[in-house]
């Protein structure tokens, strides 16, 4: 019998190599490589293909005016914050893929939004879990759907043989990691596995005109597991985000072919299931008004949604040579830029000072509008001075201490105005280009240049 060749597949960007080495020559990317065994003839892929799927339409040049422009038609589920992330709902026919950490909540958000829409003919393949999990999992969420259908199965090729015949309108499979196609001698999770799967659920996507969403892990990197030709398959991509200590949950869209990609959701954990959050600032905000040192309110945005966070800082003496620098829910070298910047512009000598900044909540913000907020959170700490609970900031530092404009200031100040803060700390340049909508407004809208000028307002005041 002839040897079977094997070869050696990137899992990064799905480069083939006749042996193993440490580095990929495509994608530099190391450790990544992981042997694979060839994939079957031409001919025998065809077949298995076919028989997969089914009999599909030829298709034929069009022209362009041919073709009907309107609106995708989409399924609106029982998930508003889905449905925003999604562009308005799941569009049919469409492929998408979501990844989050194990444990985050993935398949609970999934399978309470098919559980509470009701007409939705629902096909859910377990490839993890048992029918009984399942079963013990809905009762907890406390919903009951006669059109959800459940199959616990590893084998794709079985999985469509009964979608075909069902004909649901949705085909969740969970997950695509745990399945396996005959057209790969891999194992499952592989790259050409994952290539494979995806492959033939979009093509079945397609020709159906049944929507798939796919559950999928991700790396340590906090990246989704497998090729990235997965990623450039699907036609949306969502991302479950958060700490698995804290209860908030944040659903972003980072590919969407049907609507923006600037959406998300935001969700607490509870113990019957996921609920949506639709005033996430009132939950990100602590209640109490007492005067304490080292707090600040933000305004950030999380996609195009505007919300306020608390920043927190401890500033203390350092007890070690090296001083301590530690920020949860934010950049750690932004932090540093921002130390130097208030040590050299603003004459605060922080450099035998440990530093500890928080973001309340369990978020992590990468909006540079944050800075200012974090400046005003040290400084109050080093001075050991409260700011008023009823003032909110927002801005970008730069690096010889100028505050630099932020985007959609105007939905900012209307956030902050809509949750009752009686004063908003902008950039000067924002405020130049403010509409005339914000001077109907009941908060007070005050602009600074550059970090000295931000001191003195702040602090000359701090104890009324």
């Amino acid at each position: 019998m002839a040897t079977v060749k094997k070869q050696f597949v990137c899992k990064e960007c799905g480069a083939t190599y006749p042996k193993w080495q440490g580095q990929c020559g495509v994608c530099k990317a190391w450790n990544t490589l992981e042997e694979e065994l060839p994939l079957p003839q031409v001919s025998k892929r065809e077949a298995l293909a076919s028989q997969a799927i089914g009999s599909s339409k030829k298709s034929k040049p069009r022209h362009l005016a041919e073709i009907n422009s309107s609106e995708e038609k989409r399924i609106i589920l029982s998930d508003r914050e889905l449905n925003r992330t999604l562009g308005g709902g799941l569009v049919e026919g469409s492929f998408v893929l979501l990844g989050g950490e194990p444990g985050i909540g993935k398949s609970t958000l999934i399978l309470q939004t098919v559980l509470q829409t009701k007409g939705l003919h629902t096909l859910y393949i377990s490839a993890e879990e048992s029918e009984q999990q399942l079963k013990m999992r809905a009762d907890r969420i406390g919903g009951d759907n006669e059109d959800l259908l459940i199959l616990c199965e590893t084998d794709l090729e079985t999985i469509l043989a009964y979608a075909t015949q069902i004909q649901p309108k949705l085909l969740v499979i969970d997950s695509i990691q745990t399945i396996s196609t005959s057209l790969s001698e891999s194992s499952p999770g592989s790259p050409s596995q994952i290539r494979e799967c995806a492959n033939l659920l979009l093509r079945f996507a397609k020709q159906h005109a049944i929507s798939v969403v796919v559950i999928g892990h991700i790396t340590k990197d906090g990246t989704i597991a497998g090729p990235k030709v997965l990623e450039h398959t699907v036609d949306t991509v969502l991302l479950f985000e958060g700490d698995k200590h804290f209860f908030y949950r944040i659903l972003c869209c980072q590919k969407n072919r049907f609507g923006s990609t600037n959406e998300l959701g935001i969700y607490e954990m509870r113990n019957e299931g996921l609920r949506g959050i639709e005033n996430p600032s009132e939950h990100f905000v602590s209640q109490n008004d007492e005067a304490l040192s080292g707090r600040c309110i933000a305004v950030t945005l999380e996609g195009v949604r505007p919300l306020l966070v608390e920043t927190q800082a401890l500033v203390s003496s350092a007890v070690y040579p090296n001083p301590q620098r530690s920020a949860t829910g934010f950049d750690q070298r932004r932090l540093d830029m921002l130390l130097a910047v208030l040590d050299k512009r603003a004459g605060f000598k922080l450099a035998r000072q440990d530093v500890y900044l928080n973001i309340a909540g369990g978020l992590r913000i990468n909006d540079t509008a944050l800075d200012l907020s974090i400046a005003v959170a040290v400084l109050s700490s080093t001075l050991d001075r409260a700011v008023s609970t009823s003032v909110c900031f927002t801005g970008e530092i730069g690096l010889s201490g100028e505050i630099r404009a932020v985007s959609r200031i105007e939905a900012r100040i209307g956030e902050a105005d809509r949750l009752g803060y009686k004063a908003i700390v902008i950039p000067q340049a924002n405020k130049l280009s403010l509409a005339e909508s914000t001077n109907k407004m009941a908060i007070k809208v005050l602009a600074v240049k550059n970090i000295s000028e931000l001191a003195r307002l702040v602090f000359k005041n701090s104890t009324q």
